[in-house]
């Protein structure tokens, strides 16, 4: 956004003061093309970083000349599958993120201009991202089964926000989402986390009145309920256990949304919903206290280009106002405004609008998996489901507040932590 728009978008809030949302100590990182710090206001600041990550694809994909301007680039070490994958990749998983911001009633308030000009592009990119005619197609047949990854994140933004994404859609695109879904049945998932992205496609299949393949749906949301939850908030992704932020980027969020719209199916998916809501919320306490007090967290296992996605389900709990009692809103807020000012300085954008491979910069590269490139980051927008919330609701509206870690080594009071049994 421009400058006059930023400060519009502020509301005359105090750009030239320090935010008390960063931490003790922490400087504000501010995009050069912007020279403003959003100081004081945080919804403004997160706002300005989902729009610098929507534009080049909806902007160019609504024009349909996405493939022309950004062309697809990869991993070091990416492997044989047609790189053509990416441009799902991206557009799914982007609007995975944003689909509650999106669905916000419209409003003459820049923010609101910005948000509507934003969907009708994105509405755009789906009618063009299912017409075979269109250069922007998507590669929806091809042999990698990449696409039911990302047809999943397309489906979750479909069910986070379907009077804004998918209502408007016209019949011939509708038809044509459901086609493409419905041909994703070859793909046989692996056992991990991938029996979810079946999971979210036949769901959203049942959601919008289609027959779906249940028997996939039931396969998946079984398998974490009963084989791979290993205590504490924490499922196994698949038989082993490993130490990453899966948890996070999809399990505990598509297990939860995949019951969520089933229980009108069955009455057995509400109980099992009900206990996989509260695994996440009690996730959501990690997540919350492994944001150190400068607005640091623990990067580890693989996909750690995936930023902050890691911190969807605690974005999600305070999108539907289910944080844990002893979780304010204001000291989630604070904590997610530091890590997103960590993570989103200049370089972490490429001269292309693309969103670079790492964590933060443009020196790592070697982060990237074999299975990454450059729509593979966009996953990202999965921690900004809070500006679903209006700006006038409490989250946005309240004092920042320490959170956890900062509480912990100021040596003030926190609450103690235990572990729990369902």
């Amino acid at each position: 956004m421009k400058r006059r728009s930023v400060l519009k978008l502020l509301g005359g809030a105090g750009v030239g003061a320090l935010t008390a949302s960063l931490p003790m100590g922490a400087k504000a990182s501010v995009l050069s093309d912007e020279s403003i710090s959003y100081a004081g206001n945080d919804r403004a600041y997160w706002v300005s970083i989902l729009s610098k990550m929507a534009t080049p694809i909806l902007d160019n994909i609504s024009k349909q000349q996405w493939r022309k301007m950004m062309p697809m680039e990869v991993s070091p070490t990416f492997d044989s599958r047609d790189p053509g994958v990416g441009y799902l990749e991206a557009f799914g998983r982007l609007l995975a993120g944003m689909a509650p911001w999106l669905a916000l009633p419209d409003d003459s308030t820049e923010e609101g201009k910005l948000r509507k000009k934003l969907r009708d592009q994105a509405l755009l990119g789906i009618q063009y991202g299912v017409d075979p005619k269109s250069p922007d197609y998507f590669t929806w047949r091809g042999p990698s089964s990449q696409t039911l990854v990302d047809a999943a994140h397309l489906a979750l933004a479909f069910l986070r926000a379907p009077k804004a994404l998918w209502e408007p859609l016209d019949q011939v695109t509708k038809k044509r989402v459901v086609e493409e879904f419905k041909l994703l049945r070859k793909i046989k998932p692996n056992e991990s986390n991938w029996l979810l992205f079946a999971a979210m496609t036949e769901t959203f299949l049942y959601s919008a009145g289609e027959e779906c393949a249940r028997e996939k749906i039931d396969y998946a949301v079984n398998k974490f309920d009963q084989e791979w939850y290993v205590g504490d908030g924490w499922y196994s992704d698949g038989a082993r256990f490993s130490f990453d932020h899966y948890n996070g980027y999809v399990i505990h969020c598509m297990q939860v949304e995949s019951l969520r719209h089933n229980i009108s199916a069955d009455g057995k998916y509400k109980e099992m919903y009900e206990r996989a809501y509260k695994r996440m919320q009690r996730y959501a306490h990690h997540l919350e206290r492994m944001i150190s007090p400068e607005g640091y967290y623990v990067v580890v296992g693989r996909s750690s280009t995936y930023k902050n996605a890691a911190f969807q389900p605690l974005a999600t709990v305070a999108l539907e106002n289910k944080l844990p009692d002893d979780i304010s809103k204001g000291q989630v807020r604070a904590a997610l405004t530091a890590v997103l000012r960590h993570i989103y300085i200049d370089k972490t954008f490429a001269p292309s609008g693309w969103l670079r491979m790492g964590v933060v910069g443009d020196q790592q590269s070697n982060l990237a998996d074999y299975y990454t490139n450059a729509g593979s980051m966009y996953v990202a927008s999965l921690s900004f489901l809070p500006l679903g919330l209006p700006a006038t609701d409490e989250f946005w509206t309240c004092a920042p507040q320490k959170w956890t870690s900062q509480k912990c080594w100021n040596a003030e009071q926190f609450p103690k932590d235990y572990y729990v049994s369902y």
